[in-house]
């Protein structure tokens, strides 16, 4: 194919890696290229018109489809070729182009105009364009009757009705609409009208059968509507049958794009069922395929769609089946390339026709319209001949192109218009000559411009340039044909010196420049060839210097230098020029002398040969006459001898003899050319040719033998047809040829003269000189002459007579014609043509026999020469309108008439129904089913009371004819009227239709409901009653009432709201609802009864109540005053928010402790914008808010403000100790005040003596940190007061109580601490202080309260009893809440303290889940989980990108329950989690979900090119064939290699548009990945492609074979390591199997045999423990309660599937689950804490679902149901598990198959530490305390650990050994139910003990608990069970 792409950019880059000189030249190229070839266009304005088929009666215009700028010329021809003649009245073409067929009655049809194939050409200066074939058809007008055939249908089945239409007009005529009762049906509810034109109805009734129905048919060319009869339906019960096909459809071909119909519809009983197969196979999901009541639709059709297609209908009494198969046709569409081409000549071309489309098409080429036949210039190639090549192009292959594609009567195209213009090469740009020194670079450059585009080659003093590493050459052709090509010398020396030449060639010829390049060096002389001239001609003698400089160039022969002579020139370069070369003068030895120095010279001789060309003399050939002699000579007057002479005729060489008839002799310098006997064969150009050393020469003459003309064929006289071609035949030879001509002279006698024929179209003259009349007309009649002349002799001539024969035709006869029903009809009918003529009469299709049948009559009568026929009716009946045609018939043809005849009469009476009857009015429907064949004129309807006569009647008259019903108004209501009809056309009146009595029915009532009240109940709504009108006035039954209501405060747009409501008694009462608060609204009440609504009540107004408003007072402001008074205030809510009238305003404050905690809520109301608040605590933060409020209550509040008041004096100390602690000291301590009332900075203690006379107490002053002070020196034995105040900035503050203390010697034990509650968060450690005195020191013990005892606090790693009596509690956790005491003793007393402990813990994980998701943001809500005991601060939101672990953390407000984050990347998935906040810290984190914005990762455009444009170095990279996928692209990356080498190229674009790839190799392939990234990921896209070579030609793919061995090299080498790894990996593995095996068999074998010495009494024997089973998963946290049943007993999902619990006390308590596993962190316990305040009692920390599951019989896996988690609710009316039963409950877990949310490991226990931990609580031994429980076995994964294997050898008893945080695992224990006898017994505790799973057994191994440690702490003791396995008991 010839390539008319343009190339993009590329560089040229040379040098040399020795210099830096460097030439870039920088061009577009292009091999061939493509041109506007001028203004000059042809075009095709309609190439898809193939078809045209049109009325004889009409006729019809075309245009011709294809058109030119300038104007084309415009033809039209028939598909044979023939060219279009004018007709005349039948055919013309306009000078515009327009064909034109005229109408024509039927005996004036012929074939060969009227159906047949016409295209039409148009040319100018660019070519000659064709058009596809047109078949252009007539149609006449035809008789014919459409019909509908009477259906049967069961009821509910679907009736089918078809328009049957004759087969002859099947293809013209289309139903367009069907008639029910004379009413056109509309497609809806159960009819249907399918798209070929049938009729079905569905879900058949009875009433069905009372319509007749009729089908509406057009004929598309003439316009002639028909009707058809009416067809009944049958309906008839159901009865049980098997299904019957009532349509169905068959195979066919559709173009794809469009839809189709394919029916199907079937009747039975029952309703069969349909299913549709394609191929054999059910129909897959495709929106194009619609299933309808009409069978299948299928829109849109492609090609995939076509196959067999197959309709199942099936009931249970059988089925039935219909079949066909589709073929979708895909439109043929041809593109030929190139377009538009102008080049040069002996070109090769190539033009590619591609086809799409439906395959099985065939392909045709025309050049100019005229078929391509291939030759030495011209081939066709391809599979489907879709390759035109063209070698060597002359100027006669110019033209127009078109290849044309056709299947089935389809045909499309496609042109191309070539220019071929002369092309010799000629040079536009060279090289000057210059000088340059050795080693310096020089680069010559040579353009040429020819068509094709030349090549160039270079020569170096005539010897060839070649290409090597001193001569570096390129050449490229640009894309406006120009050729450039270089020769780059890098480093030159003096041999490189000399005159270059640059030779440009094509196939059109050649041109040439040269000159010297000279490098500096001593001048040399190359040696020079000797030289061969021809004489007569030009020779050039180059002297061969190199080297430079030197003096000058000497030309010297026979010693004497040159010229001497005009013939010689020396050129300045050294070039000796010899002209018009002789050879006595010129041959010789010639000398170049060469001055290099003054007096210094350097020669070389060349030898010159002169050779003479022949010389031939002139002659000619005279003409001669057959039979005589020729004698020809041929003289060669001068040449070199030998001489060799020949001969040739017409291009080729003549062999003398016999056969050809001539003889030549030839002798050494003359041969001469003989013929003895003349003959026309001798005819033809002769040539003499003669040849020597020098040159060949010819000579050419022609010799010409004449003979006279004579007939072959004379004429003779001859009949033809009018309107048939006719030949005349006349047939003659001579030489030269003879030209004949036909002359004609009209008449019938004797010619009177002849004129030349006028040759057209529809006259022409054949070649073998008969004359052709294609359309023979009566002018054509007379003498015709057939006369011939070659100059030679005389002429010759001959006449002849034609004779026309008419054939019958029917000139007159009317078309239609009208008669009145019993009157007498004629029909007359006129005829032409040859006689005798026969007419004969048809009625439709029956022949009429006037002698059988009375009521015809025909007359025949002659005037001239036509025959006049009359057929006479008498009389005319109904039944005689129809078609009458009359036939004349003679020998030559047939004609024929068609007479339509319509008898008209009165119309039939029409048929009235009563479509609608009203109180007052009624409206008719009546059919008018025959008029008359005379159009309805009017009608009249008359009406009377029924008990009148007819003389009382009422009448409507004149009713429209296009009316089919009516209105009678003014009739009184509930009264009986009969009706009866008439129908009116111009003949008269019908018949008065079928009378019919009805009654009217009940009207609207005429007054309005009375005594309407209105009362308001709430704010939106207001209770209506009223009575029902009056009776006179309800004209009816009262059915109900409408209420209207509407607002008519400011702003509403005054339209009523109506409800209704039914009528229930004579008073009514409704209540509008959901109305708008404190508004006014006016309500009317009509009446209605079946007939409609009366008047309305007059409107009544009412409002309703108040509301609260729905808006905070706005601009609320917070003002601190003093320390106890702050100002509030604020603005009035908008007014219509308040919904009522304002009653004042409402403040609500409360304070917020240090603590976290809130104090009590408290409000002051006011009718004031501003408030006071007094009485507040000192020095304390308020949040406050504002309402308003209404008689109805409060509105909202407002958000919350924060206000602090001042500091001010202190409160009291809240407690204060005086002890002694020496007989001269005592000691004081004291407790903060309660109210501090601001910073404490200091405290001072009083102590006074009474009795001692000081006047003022002695004062001490500790810091706010010290609560305790020692105060010295003091009396023994006296007594001393002693109180405390506290000090802040305000001043001293109030006193505490006093004390009274005496110092003494022995002082009994007091504790100076004070007990109270502690509250602190959790992890903390805290200081319980109990600090005493006493003489002598007391002892402290401290002991925390349990349910029923006090517990010793112990020293351990938590906790610790310092010297000073202080407890100090590490890392609290939940469960070391509760109440401590501190008991200090000595000999003479004790003293104790409480200490309630309140441990406070972060608070519970929230509930996260995704709401919407945007390209930049995600939507999250959440439901907190428990608070932990303090109040929530607010949340912390992190979130990351899914696959890093770079967290951002958002906080936000503890008001929010749902957050947004914003500018987040497009289409990436996110993981988010959410914490709680309180004043302990952050809680746990909820689980994490991952959440995806919209967008995803760049796609190539498959139908996008990746490579724009490839040259030898460039390649041009589309980037505009990426989709972003919805989110921005950032990154492009390419990575480039030549295809076979292993580094990469890596580039990164910028653009999205192009990119180009430079620095490429020329000639090699290269494979290119590209990668777009965006933020949702990175899409890739791989490609090959090849450079071109140096010249623009392409290179061949590259073969597999070749590097075939370094690619297994390679492979081998990549392969090598990756399968020893391989390798080694799985021999690691399977080591690691068998070792795992083996200590498992040995851990199974021992611990069995451990079993049966250590088995329970309780533990059965053999088979899996009996009774629920827990299991407990690690880190998961799965609650597992499990039993095995009896492989053979039956399970019944449905009773499992009512609900679960565990029934029986050890299991379940009220309070709480067995063991709550969802809160269960580092250090602490599963249960529910206590809780010091009421407030947190009642919180449920255990909020999620679990799912609980039990194994079927037949497969191990468990069916699952959710239950609620909270298990606390479940009480004993739960789910009840007997012994036998088996349950899994675990927490429901989405999987990941969704990305749905995950649960992070942060949420759940992660060590078997932890379950220790839990089981050793006092708590779960309450729980449990009934229970026995029997481990069964531990769980760990495949991936953990060979120590969690086997165990630990560590010999310590702590369950940390057994801790493992990354192994997930799973416990398995054996829990039996306990009998009530039993619940006194010992405690059996089961812990966890890790080993590898066995999934075919189970371990037992049982572990008890003696009864008199049940509230004890747990200590280990171990017992050896093996090698590998542990057992522990609790004691």
């Amino acid at each position: 194919m010839l390539s008319l792409t343009r190339t993009g950019a590329r560089c040229l880059l040379w040098g040399s890696a020795f210099s830096v000189w460097v030439f870039t030249f920088c061009l577009f190229s292009s091999a061939v290229h493509s041109e506007d070839v001028g203004s000059t266009r042809l075009y095709f304005v309609n190439a898809s018109l193939q078809r045209v088929t049109y009325s004889s009666s009409v006729g019809v215009s075309l245009p011709c489809p294809a058109g030119g700028t300038p104007s084309a010329i415009l033809r039209w021809y028939l598909a044979t070729g023939d060219d279009i003649y004018d007709v005349p009245h039948i055919r013309h073409v306009h000078t515009n182009g327009t064909l034109q067929l005229y109408p024509f009655s039927p005996s004036a049809y012929n074939s060969y105009i009227h159906d047949n194939d016409y295209f039409c050409t148009a040319e100018n200066q660019a070519g000659k364009i064709r058009s596809p074939n047109i078949r252009i058809k007539a149609v006449f007008r035809e008789p014919y009757a459409v019909r509908v055939a009477d259906q049967r249908s069961m009821r509910g089945n679907v009736a089918v009705f078809k328009c049957l239409i004759p087969a002859v007009v099947q293809e013209y005529v289309s139903v367009v609409s069907w008639e029910r009762d004379t009413v056109s049906i509309v497609p809806g509810n159960r009819f249907s009208l399918t798209s070929f034109g049938a009729l079905y109805i569905s879900d058949v009734q009875k009433e069905d059968a009372l319509s007749t129905y009729r089908c509406i048919t057009k004929h598309k060319y003439s316009g002639e509507t028909r009707q058809s009869n009416g067809a009944r339906l049958s309906v008839m019960d159901p009865s049980e049958s098997s299904p019957v096909i009532l349509d169905s459809f068959q195979a066919g071909e559709v173009y794809a794009g469009q839809s189709i119909d394919l029916p199907c519809i079937a009747g039975g009983y029952p309703s069969p069922t349909v299913r549709w197969l394609k191929d054999g196979r059910p129909l897959p999901s495709d929106a194009r395929w619609t299933r309808r009541l009409t069978g299948l639709t299928i829109s849109d059709l492609r090609q995939e769609d076509s196959g067999s297609y197959a309709c199942e209908v099936t009931n249970s009494f059988g089925s039935k089946e219909v079949s066909g198969q589709l073929h979708i046709i895909d439109p043929l569409r041809v593109t030929l390339s190139p377009k538009n081409l102008k080049t040069g000549i002996s070109s090769t071309l190539f033009f590619t026709c591609s086809v799409e489309g439906s395959p099985e098409y065939a392909i045709t080429w025309y050049r100019n319209t005229e078929p391509i036949i291939p030759d030495q210039h011209i081939s066709i190639q391809g599979q489907h001949n879709d390759t035109l090549q063209i070698t060597a192009a002359q100027k006669f292959h110019s033209g127009a192109y078109q290849c044309f594609a056709s299947r089935k009567g389809h045909t499309a195209q496609d042109f191309s218009i070539i220019l071929l213009e002369d092309g010799t090469p000629r040079i536009v740009s060279s090289f000057s000559e210059r000088v340059v020194n050795p080693g310096e670079p020089f680069s010559l450059m040579c353009a040429a411009k020819g068509a094709p585009p030349p090549s160039i080659t270079w020569t170096l003093d005539d010897e060839p340039v070649v290409r090597d590493s001193t001569y570096k050459t390129s050449q490229y052709t640009l894309s406006d044909g120009l050729t450039v090509s270089h020769v780059n010398v890098s480093s030159p020396l003096i041999r490189d010196g000399g005159v270059y030449r640059c030779v440009a060639r094509n196939s059109a010829g050649s041109a040439e420049y040269q000159a010297r390049i000279n490098v500096r060096g001593p001048p040399q002389i190359r040696p020079m060839r000797d030289i061969t001239a021809v004489a007569g001609r030009n020779t050039y003698i180059t002297c061969r210097v190199i080297g430079y400089p030197y003096y000058s160039i000497k030309w010297l022969k026979d010693g004497m230098q040159l010229p001497d002579n005009h013939r010689q020139v020396v050129f300045e370069n050294g070039t000796l020029r010899l002209t018009d070369v002789q050879k006595g003068a010129d041959e010789g030895t010639y000398l170049c002398s060469v001055l290099i120095q003054p007096q210094v010279s350097i020669n070389q001789t060349v030898h010159v040969t002169v050779k003479v060309p022949p010389l031939i003399q002139p002659f000619d050939i005279p003409s001669t006459s057959v039979g005589k002699l020729m004698y020809i000579a041929c003289v060669v007057s001068s040449g070199d001898m030998p001489i060799r002479i020949t001969w040739h005729k017409d291009g080729q060489l003549i062999v003398p003899g016999s056969a050809s008839g001539v003889a030549i002799e030839t002798k050494e310098f003359m041969s001469s050319l003989q013929i003895s006997k003349v003959t026309l064969k001798h005819n033809g150009n002769y040539t003499c040719i003669a040849s020597n050393a020098a040159a060949t020469v010819s000579w050419e003459r022609q010799l010409i033998v004449t003979v006279p003309p004579r007939f072959v064929v004379q004429p003779n006289n001859q009949d033809c047809i009018y309107g048939k071609a006719g030949v005349l035949n006349c047939s003659v030879e001579g030489y030269p040829p003879p030209k004949v001509m036909w002359k004609h002279a009209k008449g019938v006698g004797n010619p009177q003269q002849y004129h030349p024929i006028p040759l057209t179209g529809r006259i022409q003259i054949m070649s073998n000189g008969s004359l052709l009349i294609r359309h023979v007309l009566e002018d054509d009649r007379g003498y015709y002459l057939c006369q011939a002349s070659n100059g030679v002799g005389s002429d010759i001539s001959k006449s002849m007579i034609l004779t026309v024969k008419i054939p019958a035709m029917i000139t007159s006869h009317p078309n239609t014609t009208m008669a009145r029903k019993g009157q007498t009809k004629e029909l007359n009918c006129t005829a032409r043509g040859e006689q005798p003529i026969i007419i004969r009469w048809e009625r439709g299709d029956t022949v009429i026999d006037a002698e059988r049948n009375p009521r015809y009559s025909i007359t025949i009568n002659k005037k001239g020469d036509e025959v006049i026929s009359t057929l006479k009716l008498n009389p005319a009946e109904r039944g005689d309108s129809v078609f009458f045609s009359c036939h004349a018939i003679n020998s030559y043809g047939e004609g024929r008439g068609l007479i339509q005849l319509t008898v008209q009469e009165p119309p039939d009476p029409p048929e009235l129904e009563v479509r609608e009857v009203k109180d007052r009015s009624m409206n008719l429907r009546w059919i008018q089913r025959f008029d008359g064949n005379s159009i309805i004129t009017s009608y009249d309807i008359e009406y009377k009371n029924k008990s009148d006569s007819w003389d009382h009647m009422y009448t409507t008259r004149n009713i429209s004819p296009t009316n089919n019903q009516a209105n009678i108004v003014e009739l009184h209501p509930a009264c009986v009227y009969s009706i009866r009809m008439f129908s009116y056309n111009k003949i008269g009146r019908s018949l008065p239709s079928k009378e019919l009595t009805i009654s009217t029915e009940e009207a609207p009532p005429d007054g309005p409901p009375m005594d309407v009240i209105l009362q308001p109940m709430t704010s939106q709504s207001i209770r209506v009653t009223w009575r029902a009108p009056k009776k006179e006035l309800q004209n009816g039954v009262i059915r109900g009432y409408q209420i209207g209501y509407r607002e008519n405060g400011p702003g509403s747009n005054g339209q009523y709201s109506i409800v209704e409501m039914k009528a229930t008694g004579d008073s009514e009462v409704y209540t509008l609802d959901n109305l708008k608060k404190f508004a006014q609204y006016g309500v009317v009440v009509q009446a209605f009864n079946r007939a409609g609504t009366g008047p309305s009540s007059t409107e009544i107004n009412a409002t309703t109540l108040e509301d609260v408003p729905s808006e905070p007072p706005q601009n609320v402001r917070a003002i601190s005053v003093t320390s106890d008074e702050a100002v509030i205030t604020w603005a009035e809510p908008p007014r219509m928010t308040l919904h009522g009238v304002l009653k004042g305003y409402r403040v609500v404050f409360w304070s917020l402790f240090p603590d976290g905690e809130w104090g009590e809520m408290q409000n002051i109301t006011t009718t004031r914008e501003q408030v006071e608040l007094r009485g507040l605590d000192k020095f304390t933060n308020y949040s406050v808010q504002a309402l308003a409020y209404t008689q109805a209550g409060d509105g909202v509040r407002s958000n919350v403000l924060y206000i602090q008041t001042r500091e001010d004096l202190p409160g009291p100390p809240a407690g204060i100790k005086a002890v002694p602690s020496s007989p001269s000291s005592v000691v004081v301590s004291w407790l903060p005040p309660l109210k501090p009332n601001g910073v404490i900075r200091k405290y001072t203690i009083y102590c006074s003596s009474p009795g001692s006379g000081q006047p003022a107490p002695s004062e001490y002053e500790a810091n706010p940190e010290m609560l305790f002070y020692r105060i010295t020196h003091l009396s023994r034995g006296k007594q001393y007061h002693i109180w405390a105040a506290a000090v802040t900035t305000a001043g001293r503050g109030n006193i505490s109580s006093k004390v009274t203390v005496e110092p003494a010697g022995k002082v009994p034990a007091k504790i100076l601490s004070f007990g109270g509650t502690v509250t602190t968060p959790w992890m903390k450690e805290v200081r319980l202080p109990c600090s005493s005195v006493g003489e002598p020191a007391p002892t402290i013990k401290w002991t925390k309260d349990s349910e029923d005892s006090a517990i010793p606090v112990t020293a351990d790693s938590q906790r610790q009893i310092l010297s000073n009596g202080t407890l100090v509690l590490r890392s609290v956790k939940a469960e070391d809440s509760g109440y401590y005491t501190c008991t200090a003793t000595n000999t003479l007393g004790f003293d104790t303290i409480i200490v309630n402990l309140v441990v406070q813990v972060p608070p519970d994980q929230p509930r996260l889940t995704v709401s919407t998701t945007s390209t930049s943001s995600i939507t999250l809500a959440w439901i907190p989980g428990d608070n932990g005991g303090s109040s929530i601060r607010g949340f912390v939101l992190q979130y990351s990108v899914d696959n890093t672990e770079e967290w951002r953390d958002v906080f936000i407000s503890s008001s929010e329950r749902s957050f947004r984050l914003d500018n987040l990347r497009c289409g990436t998935w996110y993981k988010v989690k959410l914490a709680a906040k309180n004043s302990v810290g952050s809680g746990r984190i909820s689980e994490i979900i991952e959440a995806k914005t919209h967008g995803r990762e760049p796609v190539f455009n498959k139908d996008q090119p990746l490579l724009t444009h490839i040259n030898s170095t460039h390649a041009g990279l589309n980037l505009q064939g990426w989709t972003s996928g919805g989110c921005p692209i950032t990154d492009l990356m390419l990575d480039f290699r030549p295809k076979g080498t292993w580094a990469w190229q890596s580039l990164k674009a910028n653009s999205t548009n192009q990119l180009f790839l430079s620095e490429l190799r020329e000639a090699t392939w290269y494979e290119l990945k590209m990668k777009a990234c965006n933020s949702a990921g990175c899409g890739n896209q791989t490609s090959q492609f090849a450079t071109t070579d140096y010249d623009g030609s392409t290179i061949p793919p590259i073969k597999s074979a070749r590097g075939e061995g370094d690619d297994v090299k390679k492979l081998f080498s990549i392969g090598s390591p990756v399968i020893l790894v391989t390798l080694g990996v799985a021999l690691l593995f399977i080591i690691r199997k068998k070792r795992k095996e083996k200590r498992l068999k040995r851990l199974r074998g021992e611990t069995d045999e451990n079993n049966k010495n250590n088995r329970s009494i309780d533990t059965p024997v053999k088979g899996p423990p009996q009774g629920p089973r827990l299991h407990i998963d690690i880190p998961r946290v799965q609650l597992l309660i499990e039993d095995k049943e009896g492989i053979n007993q039956s399970v019944n999902p449905q009773n499992f599937c009512t609900g679960v619990s565990l029934h029986h006390q050890a299991l379940i308590q009220n309070s709480g689950p067995l063991i709550d596993m969802s809160d269960i962190r580092p250090g602490t316990n599963p249960v529910s804490r206590k809780s010091i305040k009421s407030a947190h009692s009642s919180r449920n920390r255990y909020s999620s679902q679990w799912t609980l599951s039990r194994p079927s019989q037949s497969q191990s896996t468990a069916s699952a149901r959710t239950l609620t988690s909270d298990w606390r609710t479940m009480g004993s009316h739960g789910i009840t598990a007997t012994e036998s039963d088996s349950y899994s409950a675990s927490l429901s877990q989405d999987t990941d198959k969704g990305r749905n949310s995950m649960v992070s490991t942060e949420s759940a226990s992660s060590t078997y530490e932890e379950l220790a931990r839990a089981y050793e609580h006092a708590k779960l031994e309450e729980h449990l305390q009934h229970a026995k429980f029997t481990i069964t076995e531990c769980f760990i994964s495949d991936s953990s650990s060979d120590q969690m294997t086997t165990g630990t050898n560590d010999p310590a008893d702590s369950m940390t050994s057994l801790s493992t945080p990354s192994e997930p695992g799973i416990c398995r224990f054996t829990a039996s139910p306990p009998k009530p006898q039993d619940y006194d017994r010992g405690k059996n505790v089961a812990v966890p003990i890790p080993h590898r799973a066995n999934k075919s057994k189970y371990r037992g191994i049982t572990l008890t608990m003696p009864k008199s440690s049940s509230s004890a702490l747990g200590r280990l003791q171990k017992q050896s069970v093996g090698a590998y396995s542990k057992s522990y008991t609790l004691v």
